[in-house]
């Protein structure tokens, strides 16, 4: 393994802000999102990883910080002069002379860009200043947090879409923490969910998506109509403006689907809906933590 955690607790004062009380492993070319609502402890853990605040337990790894980059969601960088000096001089090398740097800033478009100063860079320009510069570390395991914040939503699309196509076919592990389930979709293979400090669960998407909403999920909108045509059927937590049905086989999906289009209703039908999966896991884990 990479990098496992077990019995990681972490205190600010006489709050924990993190509690892992089951192993999590990550595994070279592993690629991790982290979900959770604010102040869950997505930041905490990244930060604990890094050695940047004091906890208790155990962070086993092979790598030492070197081996380690991270991406965080707030950057500033001097504005004394362009863009070009400030990361020839971060990265101790010379564009013209790296052909590594030269081959990032031409695959994130960003030439046009280096004569700048940073405070006159756009968000989506700002954010692939950082993440050439976290690149350019290689490093085996690499932290992205909240990479697309702010930006709108083309921006983010193209950003993460250039992200996942860099690390395609590559063994460099990831930890992705985002709330967004587009960006965790493309780029996530599993997931930790965490919900106030806690783990609701850890593991492969398709595993999750099974244990809390089935083989498949069909979705349509909330109306009397369709309540009362999917009132037997098994619903799942869902968006207040959306009815959803777990399906466990495909039987029942059929069944469902047809009952749907006989009525002339629209539906959606996911077997790998990162936002159901959260949203019901969240549910249950809060269900636990009650019980």
């Amino acid at each position: 393994m990479m990098l496992t955690i077990q019995n990681l607790t972490v205190r600010y004062g006489a709050d924990t802000a993190l509690s892992i009380t089951e192993p999590i492993a990550i595994e070279e070319g592993s690629r991790v999102g982290v979900i959770g609502s604010n102040g869950a402890g997505k930041t905490t853990l990244v930060k604990s990883i890094l050695g940047l605040v004091p906890y208790e337990g155990r962070i086993q790894t092979q790598l030492d910080h070197g081996q380690m980059a991270v991406h965080m969601q707030f950057n500033e960088y001097t504005d004394a002069m362009p863009v070009k000096y400030v990361m020839e001089a971060v990265l101790g090398t010379k564009i013209a002379r790296d052909h590594r740097l030269q081959e990032l800033i031409s695959y994130f478009e960003f030439e046009d860009c280096l004569r700048k100063k940073y405070s006159r860079l756009s968000g989506g320009q700002k954010q692939r200043f950082t993440i050439i510069l976290v690149m350019m570390q290689g490093a085996a395991l690499t932290f992205y947090d909240e990479v697309t914040s702010g930006l709108d939503f083309e921006t983010r699309q193209k950003l993460v879409e250039k992200l996942e196509e860099w690390y395609r076919g590559k063994r460099a592990s990831l930890v992705i923490v985002s709330h967004y389930y587009e960006e965790l979709d493309l780029l996530a293979d599993k997931l930790l969910i965490l919900e106030k400090g806690r783990v609701i669960d850890y593991g492969s998407k398709e595993e999750l998506f099974r244990r809390y909403c089935g083989r498949a999920v069909v979705v349509a909108g909330r109306n009397a109509e369709n309540e009362a045509l999917l009132g037997s059927f098994h619903r799942l937590a869902s968006p207040e403006h959306l009815i959803a049905v777990s399906c466990a086989t495909e039987e029942k999906e059929e069944e469902v689907v047809k009952l749907l289009l006989r009525h002339n209703v629209n539906f959606k039908r996911s077997n790998n809906d990162i936002e159901m999966l959260y949203i019901n896991a969240r549910a249950a884990g809060n269900r636990r933590a009650g019980a």
